[in-house]
């Protein structure tokens, strides 16, 4: 069984008996029913949690005249994201702006929770990153129904009429590796980035580790761009009006 983190350990002692609950009722075998909430659950909560107050304070302290540091920092991902999709899907794209940024904080708080003292990164789970990759793909698909309807099943069939029987099916599954691989890449770069970090802060207290901290610093925001960007991408095929 993997140790607890304090945080988790104070969830499962406030909720364990509800979620364990619930989860029997739902069927669901647990592992540990003493401890059913993982590290893994309670970083995400955390980060849920932290988010919400981050949201909360800058939305009480909205000024167009005098806007703070935290302000300043929430327009400019927002601009990025919104200028990037501007030049991948188009001048459309700004309905799908509020999601892609919600999905950028969390991954990249996930992704930075490794470096405190006492917490994990979640998306070093590779639950985490999965649901992430699900979130992102029905997300998109749900949005090319929306903007083409049952047309959008055209996307699958490609562009000549006479190869669909082929193309479905490599399409079909080339929209699943998407989800594999946002989930492998996230998780891939998050577990060695910990584990690095980890071994030389193990073997070498002060100085070396310092450079790989800094390293992990800048793979959680890579990380978070790169799922981003891809989702952005998908999400501009799924819109387009010509495949």
């Amino acid at each position: 069984m993997t140790e607890q983190l304090w945080f988790t350990q104070i969830l499962n002692r406030a909720l364990g008996g509800p979620v364990n609950s619930m989860l029997q009722a739902l069927h669901v075998h647990v592992q540990h029913p003493e401890t059913p909430i993982s590290n893994a659950a309670a970083m995400q909560l955390l980060v849920v949690l932290l988010l919400l107050l981050l949201f909360l304070i800058v939305r009480s302290r909205l000024s167009v005249d005098k806007p703070g540091a935290l302000q300043h920092i929430f327009e400019g991902a927002h601009n990025f994201i919104q200028g990037q999709s501007d030049e991948i899907i188009g001048h459309h794209s700004e309905a799908y702006t509020p999601f892609l940024v919600a999905l950028a904080f969390f991954i990249l708080i996930c992704n930075l929770m490794g470096v405190i003292p006492g917490f994990m990164s979640p998306t070093a789970e590779p639950i985490v990153p999965l649901g992430c990759a699900i979130v992102a793909f029905f997300y998109y698909q749900a949005q090319g129904f929306r903007h083409a309807g049952i047309s959008y099943l055209k996307h699958f069939a490609g562009p000549m009429p006479l190869l669909a029987p082929l193309m479905i099916p490599i399409e079909i599954i080339s929209h699943l590796a998407r989800v594999l691989s946002l989930t492998i890449r996230l998780f891939a770069n998050m577990f060695a980035g910990d584990m690095v970090t980890l071994v030389f802060f193990s073997l070498v207290p002060l100085g070396i580790p310092i450079i790989f901290l800094g390293l992990h610093i800048g793979v959680s925001f890579l990380q978070a761009y790169i799922f981003v960007l891809l989702t952005t991408v998908y999400l501009a095929g799924a819109v387009a009006e010509e495949h």
